[in-house]
């Protein structure tokens, strides 16, 4: 493009308008993210590989936005997926991220979040997901609160997780799962584990779908299911101060803020810690779902369908 101010060159990526704020009013240059990635990419790139990218990207002067369909501009050697998209009805040319080449070129077009999907290319899941939502004006220590209910469920389940802050508010609660469990089975033991955190927690969990439903509780949220993305460890998320969705023990989940880790503070505590990836050191092994945890999910109405039902049902109500 002619008149193209070109300000650095990385892994034969150009890389444009480094001084510019990343986001308005963050504080934070292009350039400093930019770093943030590089320094992150082989703990990034991992929870991307092999799976269709969606990313939420930034302009100057505008909200964000996510994009799931790889432009036509991009470079012909980005990996891409075709998938159909039966919300769009179109066929959706997603990126894979899996080398440092691709994430600097989506970084220079100021793509901030990375959400993989949750199914790798082959439609398998991985991972069971306990996402936790706190009400508006809640502290963290709710949320907190809330992850160890979830944990004491998982225990009496016999099954492990590990943990990271969503760099959000909440946190995400990470189950692996053997390959061969069918995906439509891990989301029912998804809703299972949420219902019987909120039965164990009645004062300070709900399942309740509907914000005006929840009565000031966490939301334990089982919808990271099947066709879902969830925000990738390590990624930053387009809010003032760029934070990171972050690793945590559970022994460190008590003293720890979600403002704590932003793409200014994370590479420090890289440094210093001793693991060398501390979201992979702190991941169990694959397991086995119980098959009566499995069956109990099935007979759980999912929670976005009952609550289209039920919205169905009060405009009929009037």
């Amino acid at each position: 493009m002619a008149g193209r101010k070109v300000d650095e060159v990385r892994d034969g990526v150009e890389l444009t308008h480094l001084d510019q704020p990343m986001l308005d009013g963050s504080g934070q240059t292009k350039r400093e993210f930019v770093d943030y990635l590089d320094r992150v990419s082989g703990l990034l790139l991992p929870g991307l590989a092999h799976r269709a990218l969606s990313v939420i990207r930034v302009r100057p002067g505008q909200p964000p936005f996510m994009q799931k369909n790889l432009p036509d501009y991009a470079p012909e050697w980005i990996p891409r997926v075709d998938q159909w998209s039966e919300a769009s009805r179109r066929t959706v040319h997603y990126p894979v991220c899996e080398d440092r080449r691709t994430l600097l070129w989506l970084a220079n077009q100021r793509a901030v979040e990375f959400h993989p999907a949750l199914l790798d290319l082959a439609g398998r899941q991985s991972m069971l997901i306990i996402d936790l939502d706190p009400p508006e004006g809640a502290d963290f220590d709710a949320v907190s609160k809330v992850a160890g209910a979830v944990r004491e469920v998982l225990e009496a389940l016999e099954l492990q997780a590990a943990l990271k802050t969503s760099g959000s508010k909440g946190i995400h609660i990470l189950v692996p799962v053997d390959l061969d469990h069918g995906v439509d089975d891990v989301a029912a033991a998804t809703r299972a584990i949420a219902q019987r955190t909120a039965t164990h927690d009645p004062d300070n969990a709900t399942v309740a779908y509907v914000k005006d439903q929840r009565g000031g509780k966490v939301f334990v949220d089982s919808t990271r299911a099947g066709g879902a993305t969830v925000a990738a460890a390590f990624s930053p998320r387009a809010r003032p101060g760029l934070p990171v969705s972050y690793p945590l023990t559970w022994a460190e989940l008590a003293d720890v803020r979600p403002a704590d880790f932003t793409i200014g503070t994370v590479p420090a505590l890289l440094d210093a810690d001793e693991v060398t990836d501390p979201w992979r050191g702190t991941m169990p092994p694959p397991q086995r779902l119980p098959a009566e945890l499995i069956a109990e999910g099935h007979r759980i109405p999912i929670a976005r369908v009952a609550a289209m039902h039920e919205g169905k049902r009060r405009r009929a109500r009037g």
